[in-house]
């Protein structure tokens, strides 16, 4: 009887996955060429915002290019969704500091992008004969690209941040969008009412059909916050970007939408209850890292089925030494770790040295945690170096005197390429930017809300 059983529930697990890879490849067919060059949907994706609120993480690096959970960058969870829900041609718009962005991207090959119709395009902005002219604003960015979007004549034009965590499957998004004959489809999700206020709020009828909008309103009518992400059927898109084109920093949800609404188009809800995580905020990332570490992670980075792809480097496999101690914490491939690791994730090639401690805290690739440094509530990017028996993030709290809405939530925050000296000690709410020395530690210490930006490193 027990064999039985067995038998049965491989069965249904088999018959399941076939399932599965029948539909994943429908939704394939569904979006490929109809006809030379046009393709039902495609999706635009915005990747071009400096991400000031994340500080020195981003001086250097656009924010959908800052890493994220040890192994991937912010960037791959969009792309990511629209592989598995079928979306084979992705315009990626990019603008600062898109060095890293575009070479993480490279020819799309990790995202099954690598296409000879469709793919994986960079737009960035370019010098036309009339003008050379920076992207002023989303639907801006994506009104300078129409020649892109029109090449494919599609039916559906998805438009996607670059810069937030979760997983959805557009697809079905797509499908409510049919089913309800819409020019505008807007992704929204239900937030508690005590927080509503801190978004752009819609209000719907008993159908899902938008019928008005509020800006982070005081009062809110509705829980239901906008996530930015839109499906327009394509000539009322167009439409509305040619008319809207000289406004200054035309934006979707300033213009687009508002425009679209007072024509009379059909605007309806699409309902999300998902993990979704927009990590514009130190505060936030942190957060969405350490939740990845949760005994039973609230966001599953491990499903079979609906896989998070990223580019691989070939590196070394992990070492962890007999003097270490590893308790639930992520840790990447080629690491070094010889100290001790303590709920906390750690990026590619990190060096964690004898003797060293690591604490509720994030650590970017290739940085080097030197012998008996401690680090607690951190975020550390790449390519650092702390010296010797140096203490981060130590000491009381203090309003940062930098940028207090920004350096918050008692994280000691460290950007790319920096080094900080052996025996020094860094509070609270603090930022380090570039390579220092013992001169620059007064009493070897870098009180809480106190900062450091090397000459040519910006805030």
């Amino acid at each position: 009887m027990q064999r039985n059983s067995e038998i049965v529930i491989l069965n249904i697990s088999y018959n399941l996955h076939i399932e599965l890879v029948a539909r994943i490849i429908t939704r394939k067919k569904r979006h490929e060429v109809i006809g030379m060059g046009k393709k039902e949907m495609i999706a635009m994706l915005l990747a071009g915002g400096q991400g000031s609120r994340l500080g020195v993480l981003t001086s250097d690096v656009a924010k959908p290019a800052v890493a994220f959970g040890g192994k991937y960058r912010i960037i791959d969870f969009p792309l990511s969704n629209c592989i598995n829900s079928g979306i084979d041609t992705v315009g990626v718009l990019t603008q600062y500091q898109p060095l890293r962005l575009n070479t993480h991207i490279g020819i799309g090959i990790p995202w099954d992008l690598d296409r000879n119709n469709g793919g994986v395009t960079v737009l960035p902005p370019y010098e036309k004969s009339d003008n050379a002219e920076w992207y002023t604003g989303t639907a801006n960015a994506i009104y300078q690209n129409i020649k892109y979007i029109e090449g494919y004549d599609p039916d559906y034009v998805l438009i996607l941040s670059g810069d937030h965590i979760y997983k959805m499957d557009y697809e079905a998004m797509l499908d409510l969008h049919k089913q309800n004959q819409a020019s505008v489809t807007i992704a929204a999700m239900p937030v508690p009412m005590e927080e509503a206020s801190r978004f752009g709020i819609v209000v719907t009828d008993e159908n899902g059909k938008i019928n008005e909008f509020e800006e982070k309103p005081a009062k809110p009518k509705s829980n239901l916050a906008s996530m930015g992400i839109y499906i327009f059927s394509w000539p009322v898109l167009r439409d509305a970007l040619i008319t809207m084109k000289d406004q200054n920093g035309c934006d979707f949800g300033k213009h687009i939408i508002p425009y679209c609404h007072e024509n009379g188009e059909r605007i309806f809800a699409y309902e999300f209850n998902g993990y979704w995580k927009d990590v514009g905020t130190l505060g936030s990332y942190w957060e969405a890292n350490m939740e990845l570490i949760d005994l039973i992670p609230e966001f599953n980075l491990y499903e079979e089925f609906w896989k998070i792809y990223t580019k691989q480097n070939q590196i070394e496999p992990q070492y962890i030494a007999s003097t270490a101690s590893v308790k639930k914490s992520i840790t990447g491939a080629g690491n070094e770790i010889y100290g001790r690791v303590e709920n906390s994730v750690l990026g590619a090639g990190v060096v964690i040295e004898e003797g060293a401690s690591v604490v509720d805290s994030i650590i970017m690739k290739n940085t080097v945690i030197k012998k008996g440094a401690q680090v607690e509530k951190s975020i550390i990017a790449e390519d650092c170096e702390i010296g010797e028996n140096a203490k981060i993030g130590f000491g009381e709290s203090a309003e940062s005197k930098l940028n207090a809405s920004v350096y918050a939530f008692d994280l000691a925050v460290i950007g790319e390429n920096s080094t900080i000296p052996a025996n020094v000690t860094v509070g609270k709410n603090t930022a380090i930017s570039g390579v220092t020395t013992e001169e620059d530690f007064p009493q070897g210490k870098l009180e809480s809300g106190g900062f450091i930006i090397k000459e040519g490193e910006e805030s």
